[in-house]
């Protein structure tokens, strides 16, 4: 099925952006990018799901996706699962509130004390813990990087490390902070942070993120059209790469000579021993 006649089909039964997304189960961010063209090749199971919800009766319930798209996760070994209590009693916050997690919004994300940093993912509160110096240094070196490469070539993208507000799409429920990101509209650019998909997104790994970041965000980045996400860890001296226009499956790289954007063509090279470097020369 074509846009066009998935616009047809979409302005025959009256449904809007968020019905659509509400009946075929993708994210109304993937909408919009599909609607609009900015998204010219959507996967086949994305396209399935809003096929059945434009072709089919209307849906008394939401139904659920039967080929629902899920980018292969992190592996965590046996270790890994010992050495981290449950991921939410972990790092979410359990004080003195009324609501329970997965009750929470955006006004509570912006109501929360400003002296505790906080991610709100599907309506669940995570406390972020200050970064560390290995993790500072390895954030900003990767930054410069982008910074001299983007700077040298020109283009509209913008490299930006956190803390900055980032709404993935209009769920009023998740608002997150990735570690650094490649943001290339400018007009999902707000005063309060980003409205969007940034296009590249890093995550560096602690012990408290391992999970959030292997699993609930990668999903997260995934369905709402995030173009490349590259998960950093420290400890196994490992980098996985996920280039979701092309590939569901990550590129697992050892911190040893180069790995390249996928966004740019692999003509951004990121240095990897340089990145071992820094983890040898100052080990947490």
């Amino acid at each position: 099925m074509t846009l066009e006649e998935m616009k047809r089909l979409k302005a025959e039964k009256g449904y809007t952006l968020a019905q659509l997304s509400e009946y075929s189960q993708v994210p109304l961010g993937t909408l919009q990018k599909i609607f609009t063209g900015e998204t010219a090749n959507p996967r086949y199971a994305t396209r399935q799901a809003i096929e059945k919800a434009l072709c089919g009766p209307e849906p008394s319930s939401p139904p659920q996706a039967e080929d629902s798209h899920v980018p292969v996760t992190y592996p965590l070994g046996q270790s890994d699962e010992e050495s981290l209590p449950n991921c939410v009693q972990e790092t979410a916050y359990y004080g003195e509130q009324e609501k329970r997690q997965g009750t929470y919004t955006l006004a509570d994300y912006y109501s929360w004390p400003k002296e505790q940093r906080v991610e709100l993912i599907d309506g669940t509160i995570y406390v972020l813990e200050a970064p560390g110096f290995v993790h500072q240094r390895i954030a900003g070196k990767i930054l410069s990087r982008l910074d001299a490469y983007i700077e040298k070539k020109g283009g509209g993208c913008i490299p930006l490390l956190s803390p900055i507000d980032v709404r993935l799409d209009c769920d009023d429920r998740t608002m997150v902070q990735p570690d650094l990101i490649i943001l290339c509209g400018k007009d999902k650019i707000k005063r309060w942070g980003i409205m969007g998909a940034p296009d590249f997104i890093l995550e560096i790994l602690s012990k408290t993120t391992r999970r959030k970041d292997c699993t609930k965000k990668l999903q997260k980045y995934s369905d709402a059209g995030v173009r490349e996400y590259w998960i950093l860890d420290p400890e196994k001296q490992m980098l996985l790469a996920y280039d979701f226009i092309h590939d569901d499956l990550p590129c697992i790289y050892p911190l040893r000579g180069t790995a390249g954007l996928a966004i740019y063509d692999g003509q951004l090279q990121i240095d990897l021993d340089e990145i071992a470097g820094l983890i040898q020369d100052w080990p947490e």
